[in-house]
């Protein structure tokens, strides 16, 4: 195969027109090619520049040889980097256990259960149909179901989010993952987009799909079971894996427990484990027309092209930054809370993307210095406060606190909203949402807001709404973990994924499941 890089064409280009653009550039007729894929793919929205399609596209054809000798730069051979399964070592008869069914914990299982070792796994939350209409009913009545919600239940958190699988991560595994996402039924374009999104809608029938394989493979799921200890040897190492009803034997433990199991934080701090506070980020969820930020983007072109993104970040004089994060185009804000008495916003976005809004989280970052106490839950505790805070601000009835960006600005309370109807579910209350906020979230916020209005036309328009809070990017706490991924003080216990602080986003969360499967079996004892 060849790949033929930096392809620009017509923004609505299709796929037509990019297979006879590579015929081109090889000097070929387009009957010529046998295979044809596109590999990756973007709009050019820059500004001052036309606006333009940019992809790579791999093509076979006979004599391939002969045409990469006469090729220029950007015609090379085609080299997709595989992954190749460690030898297997391990020795021990006895079964693993995963703690957790997020991306982390379900790849875990997987890759344990392809290389022979089929696993019990455990869920605190509900299968995705059961857990499904628990999160329905909290965003009707406001209320979170404690066991099953946004944040706990097969699929983890990713299962109410756009499903976007964009990551920083350059680890071979990463191509692994999203071959097996589509393996299990995930659309073939997040192999090549940009930006790849699965959808919550189709998220949902993956993660379903991957569960019957790892029973399929021999693995014991277990819903609704919530572990609630370790049992270690007086060395440290793993003997048993504690529930509520059972103890499951085992030398090797997989912790993909979830950015916000706080109650499974206390649990391994008073076992003795290694924990330490880590940085995040807190902010809102700003909401805008989609039309809106799609003709700022591409112009007149917009309805004829895939919903407009965007990716933002500003770097303040205070030493803070304000970015977007988890932008879901035509989607919605949701309720994300875990908790009684707390408010939680996050966003999520259909296959389709076809609402009338979209919406990104608008984040501050925030250090262990900013945390009122020293201690390694003291994280927890700081997004705890704000949660409240917000609960509180809303009127205590899972309403979210929401202002306009031009009362936000005007440092003024909204008393109603303008054009942009907020996504919200089951409500908003119109108020001041600084008082949600640490004050340098709120100063921070009104610094960057009218710099990205330079960047994305009417990112600061008057009308868009602000709903508050954002806390839950990423875990405040890190579960340390040594070079052989075992947590520093418990032999066999391998803490992974976003909840011990070792990734950020689905596909980083599911390469670090499959190295935790990797340190299991191919340890010798």
């Amino acid at each position: 195969m060849i790949k033929i890089s930096g392809l620009r064409l017509p923004a609505t280009a299709g796929e037509a027109e990019i297979k006879a653009e590579c015929a081109k550039r090889l000097g070929i007729a387009p009957e010529r090619i046998e295979r044809f894929g596109v590999v990756r793919m973007s709009i050019d929205a820059r500004r001052g520049r036309e606006l333009s399609l940019v992809c790579s596209a791999v093509v076979g054809c006979a004599g391939e040889a002969k045409l990469l000798r006469r090729g220029g730069r950007d015609i090379a051979p085609f080299e997709k980097k595989e992954y190749i399964r460690p030898p297997v070592r391990r020795a021990s008869g006895k079964r693993p256990v995963v703690v957790g069914m997020g991306p982390a914990g379900l790849f875990a299982a997987l890759y344990l259960a392809e290389a022979g070792f089929p696993s019990i796994v455990l869920e605190r939350g509900g299968d995705i149909d059961s857990r499904a209409e628990a999160v329905e009913r909290h965003w009707r009545t406001g209320v979170p179901d404690a066991r099953s919600n946004v944040q706990f239940g097969e699929g983890g958190a990713g299962a109410f989010s756009d499903g976007k699988l964009t990551t920083g991560t350059h680890d071979m595994r990463s191509s692994a993952v999203i071959d097996t996402l589509v393996r299990f039924g995930a659309p073939e374009d997040i192999q090549w987009s940009n930006r790849p999104h699965v959808g919550t809608d189709i998220l949902r029938g993956v993660v379903k799909n991957i569960r019957n394989e790892l029973i399929r493979l021999g693995c014991e799921v277990r819903f609704d079971t919530a572990m609630t200890g370790l049992e270690l040897s007086p060395s440290g190492a793993l003997r048993a894996v504690l529930t509520e009803a059972d103890r499951f034997e085992t030398d090797a433990a997989v912790l993909a427990i979830g950015h916000s199991a706080r109650d499974g934080f206390v649990m391994l701090q008073k076992l003795g484990l290694e924990l330490a506070p880590k940085p995040f980020s807190v902010g809102v969820r700003i909401e805008h027309s989609q039309a809106a930020i799609g003709f700022a983007q591409y112009g007149e072109l917009y309805e004829r092209l895939p919903p407009a993104d965007y990716r933002l970040a500003e770097h303040l004089e205070n030493g803070r930054s304000v970015y977007s994060f988890c932008v879901c185009p035509g989607g919605v804000v949701v309720a994300s809370a875990s908790e009684p008495d707390g408010i939680v916003t996050n966003g999520m976005s259909y296959r389709a993307r076809d609402g009338a809004n979209i919406n990104g989280a608008l984040l501050v970052n925030v250090t262990p210095e900013d945390f009122p106490d020293t201690g390694a839950l003291a994280g927890v505790e700081f997004q705890r406060e704000l949660e409240q805070r917000a609960f509180r601000l809303g009127g205590g009835s899972g309403y979210a606190p929401a202002q306009t960006v031009g009362d936000f600005l005007a440092r003024k309370p909204s008393e109603r909203g303008g054009a942009i109807i907020p996504s919200y579910r089951p409500g908003v209350r119109w108020t001041a949402i600084d008082e949600a906020l640490p004050d340098f979230a709120s100063e921070s916020l009104r610094m960057a807001l009218p710099r990205l209005g330079r960047k994305v036309r009417g990112f600061d328009a008057p009308e868009a709404v602000l709903t508050g809070v954002e806390t839950r990017s990423s875990s405040p706490v890190r579960i340390v973990r040594g070079d052989a991924l075992c947590a520093t003080r418990a032999a066999g216990v391998y803490p992974c994924g976003e909840g011990a602080g070792y990734a950020g986003g689905i596909v980083s969360a599911a390469v670090d499941g499959i190295r935790a499967a990797e340190a299991i079996f191919t340890r010798e004892t």
